[in-house]
């Protein structure tokens, strides 16, 4: 016979238990997601500097080849690119008997920071022409430099359009 003042075993954890387990878990998510939003960040903008260094390589390489006599360019023209197509789908080399194009960026990469996915990635940049200062950036008959439309600043606290 069992006594009566004698504990029985009893298997599963208390409510207790499971609150704790639950507030701990929820303590460690909540620090883990602004870490997971900050790489994510980082990642953006890292993508964003390397977008804008290739695509102005391609229109320094362009402004070079025209420099050279390589690609046309009319009398009291900047040399720059007229857009940022003609950076991939080329422009005939004049200095080679069959004309083959002269291509300066296999694609225009995408503004990684542009909100809008049904925008072309073409059109997610903002773009600058010679005749534009840096501080009021204005498109002209040229490709002179391009910048991100993106509102807000980066990690480093400068905004994303002077980067």
């Amino acid at each position: 016979m069992a006594a009566t003042g004698t504990l029985r075993r009893q298997h599963g954890f208390t409510l207790v238990e499971l609150l704790v387990s639950v507030a701990i878990v929820g303590v460690l998510a909540s620090m883990v997601l602004p870490m997971a939003e900050m790489t994510i960040r980082r990642q953006r903008e890292a993508d964003l500097r390397v977008a804008l260094r290739e695509i102005r390589r391609g229109i320094d390489a362009y402004k070079v080849a025209a420099d050279s006599g390589l690609v046309d360019r009319r009398v009291l023209r900047s040399g720059y690119p007229p857009s940022l197509q003609a950076l991939v789908q080329g422009v005939p080399n004049r200095r080679d008997p069959e004309a083959k194009p002269l291509r300066f960026l296999r694609r225009i990469p995408r503004d990684p920071m542009a909100q809008d996915p049904n925008v072309a990635d073409a059109d997610t940049w903002g773009l600058r022409s010679y005749a534009s200062s840096h501080e009021s950036p204005r498109v002209g008959e040229d490709v002179f430099d391009v910048y991100s439309r993106a509102p807000g600043a980066g990690i480093n606290g400068k905004p994303y359009r002077q980067w």
